[in-house]
C-alpha cells in the first residue's frame, strides 16, 4: 500500500510539473510545424523542383548557343590507303585535324522544326608532307522540318504551364493538409491531457470524499459497503490518471515526430471554438473549381490523352522530313585567304518513309491510343464528380458541426455544475454515493464529448480550406492559390 500511495502521489505531481512550461495554442503549433517540420520542407522542395522543371520547359523555346570543337586532334598510325590501280597499300600517317565551331539553334514551336546559324573553321596538318590546309565556313543557315509528324513542342506549350500552375496549387493544398493533420494530432494529445487533468481532479475529489467517508463511518452514518466503494473510486481514479499520462505521452510522441517540436513544448491549451460561418455549398464549389489543382489536373490529363493519340498518329504512316541549308565556304593553305572568293554551299533534301503493308499495325496503335483517351475521359469525369460532391458535403456539414460543438459546450457546463451540486449534496448526506458516481461519470463524458466536438470543428475548418483553397473567414483565396500567368 505504501508503494501504491507513493506512485499515486508521483502521478498527481506530473501534471503540475507540466504546467511549468508555456502552453502552446493550435495556431502556434501549426505555424512552427509549417516552418520546421520535414513534411513542410518536403512540400517546399517539391514546389521548387516544379519551378526548375518549368524553367527547363521554357528554355526549349529560346535560342541555344553552343561552342563545339576538337582541339587537339592528333593522329599517328599506319592505315590502309586505296591506290590508283585499286589495290590497298599501308601508309604511315601523322596528322593533326582540329576544328572549332559556334552554332545557334532555335526551335520553331508551331511547326516542330528547328532553324540554326553556324560558323566553323577547320585546320588539317599533314606532318609527313609538311602541308597544312584551312577550311572556313564563316556563315551557314539551315532548317530541319518534320512533316506531318508529332509536334512535341506544340503539345508541351499546352500541357507544361498547366502542370506548373498545378504544382503551385498543390503546395498550398499540402500546407493545408499538414495543418489538418496537425489539428488531428493536436487534439489527440489534448484529449489525453484533458483526461489526465480530469483524472487528477477526480483523484483529489475522491481522496477528499474518502476522508469524509471515514469520518461518517466512525460515526455510524456510512455503511462499510459505501466506504469500500469510496476506496475503490480512489484507486480507479489514480489508475485512470496513470493510464491517461501514458496515453498523453504516446500521443505527444506522434505529434512531436510529425511537427519536429521538442517534447518539452507539448503542453497544449484548449483552442477557442472556430468562427461560426454559413458557407453556401454552391459558393464553396465555385471556389474549389477556381482554386484547386484538380481543375487544372483534369484539363492536363485530358490534354495528355489527346497528345498520346497525336503521337500514335504521328509515328505511324507517312514519315517525312525536310532539310535545307545555305552557307559559304572556302579552303586555302592560308587562314585569312579563306575569306576571299567564298563559294556557296547548298543542300535541299526531302526524306520520307511510308509502310505499304503493316497488317493493321498502324490502325491498332491509333485505336489503342483512342481507347486510352476515352478511358481517361471517363475516369476524369468520375473523379471530378466525386471531388465536387466532397466539397458540397463538407460545406454543408460545417454549420451542423458548429451547432453540435455549441451544444456540447452547454452540456459540459451543465454537467460540471450538476457534479458540483451533487458533490455538495452528498457531503451533507442528502443523496447516495451511486448518484454522485453517476454525476461524476456524466461530467467526465461531457468534457470528452466537448473536446471531440471541438476537434471535429477544427478539422472540418482546415478540411474545407484544403478543398477550396479559400479562406471563408477573410473572404479571399489562400496565398499562392491564384493562377500563375
Amino acid at each position: 500500500m505504501k508503494v501504491l500511495s507513493a506512485l499515486s502521489g508521483l502521478l498527481l505531481t506530473l501534471p503540475a510539473l507540466a504546467q511549468t512550461t508555456t502552453p502552446l495554442s493550435l495556431p502556434q503549433v501549426i505555424e512552427q510545424a509549417l516552418a520546421q517540420s520535414s513534411v513542410a520542407k518536403q512540400a517546399a522542395t517539391n514546389r521548387e523542383t516544379s519551378y526548375w522543371q518549368y524553367r527547363t520547359y521554357l528554355s526549349n523555346y529560346r535560342p541555344q548557343l553552343a561552342l563545339q570543337g576538337t582541339v587537339p586532334g592528333y593522329r599517328r598510325e599506319i592505315s590502309p590507303v586505296v591506290q590508283p590501280d585499286g589495290t590497298t597499300g599501308f601508309r604511315a600517317i601523322r596528322t593533326h585535324n582540329a576544328n572549332l565551331g559556334v552554332t545557334m539553334t532555335q526551335n520553331i514551336g508551331p511547326t516542330g522544326g528547328q532553324i540554326y546559324l553556324s560558323s566553323s573553321v577547320q585546320r588539317v596538318d599533314d606532318f609527313n608532307r609538311q602541308d597544312k590546309t584551312y577550311r572556313n565556313q564563316p556563315f551557314g543557315i539551315g532548317l530541319t522540318q518534320p512533316i506531318g509528324g508529332y509536334n512535341n513542342l506544340r503539345w508541351a506549350r499546352k500541357i507544361e504551364p498547366l502542370r506548373y500552375q498545378e504544382a503551385g496549387r498543390q503546395y498550398v493544398e499540402e500546407r493545408e493538409n499538414i495543418a489538418q493533420r496537425i489539428t488531428e494530432l493536436y487534439f489527440d494529445v489534448l484529449l489525453q491531457q484533458v483526461n489526465a487533468d480530469v483524472a487528477r481532479q477526480n483523484a483529489q475529489a475522491n481522496a477528499e470524499m474518502l476522508r469524509l467517508g471515514k469520518e461518517r463511518f466512525q460515526l455510524g452514518r456510512l455503511s462499510q459497503s459505501d466506504l469500500l466503494l469510496l476506496q475503490l473510486n480512489l484507486l480507479n481514479s489514480r489508475k485512470a490518471l496513470g493510464q491517461a499520462l501514458l496515453d498523453a505521452q504516446t500521443a505527444a510522441v506522434s505529434l512531436q515526430s510529425y511537427t519536429g517540436l521538442s517534447a518539452e513544448a507539448l503542453q497544449l491549451t484548449v483552442p477557442e471554438p472556430t468562427s461560426k460561418l454559413e458557407v453556401d455549398p454552391n459558393r464553396a464549389l465555385e471556389q474549389a473549381r477556381q482554386n484547386r489543382r484538380e481543375t487544372l489536373a483534369f484539363r492536363r490529363r485530358l490534354l495528355q490523352a489527346e497528345s498520346e493519340v497525336a503521337l500514335a498518329k504521328g509515328t505511324t504512316g507517312l514519315q517525312a522530313s525536310l532539310v535545307a541549308n545555305l552557307g559559304y565556304v572556302n579552303s586555302t593553305p592560308d587562314f585569312w585567304s579563306t575569306y576571299n572568293s567564298l563559294q556557296s554551299q547548298n543542300q535541299l533534301s526531302l526524306t520520307f518513309s511510308m509502310p505499304l503493308l503493316d497488317w493493321g499495325r498502324q490502325k491498332s496503335i491509333v485505336k489503342t491510343a483512342e481507347l486510352t483517351r476515352q478511358q481517361v475521359q471517363q475516369t476524369v469525369a468520375q473523379e471530378q464528380s466525386t471531388f465536387e460532391q466532397s466539397v458540397v458535403t463538407q460545406a454543408a456539414q460545417l454549420s451542423s458541426l458548429h451547432e453540435q460543438m455549441e451544444l456540447s459546450a452547454q452540456a459540459d457546463s451543465l454537467a460540471q455544475q450538476r457534479y458540483s451540486i451533487a458533490r455538495a449534496t452528498y457531503q451533507v448526506g442528502r443523496i447516495s454515493l451511486t448518484d454522485l458516481n453517476i454525476a461524476l461519470a456524466e461530467k467526465d463524458q461531457a468534457k470528452r464529448a466537448y473536446i471531440a466536438a471541438l476537434r471535429a470543428c477544427w478539422v472540418a475548418h482546415y478540411r474545407l480550406r484544403a478543398l477550396t483553397l479559400y479562406d471563408f473567414a477573410l473572404q479571399q483565396p489562400l496565398p499562392g492559390s491564384t493562377e500563375v500567368k
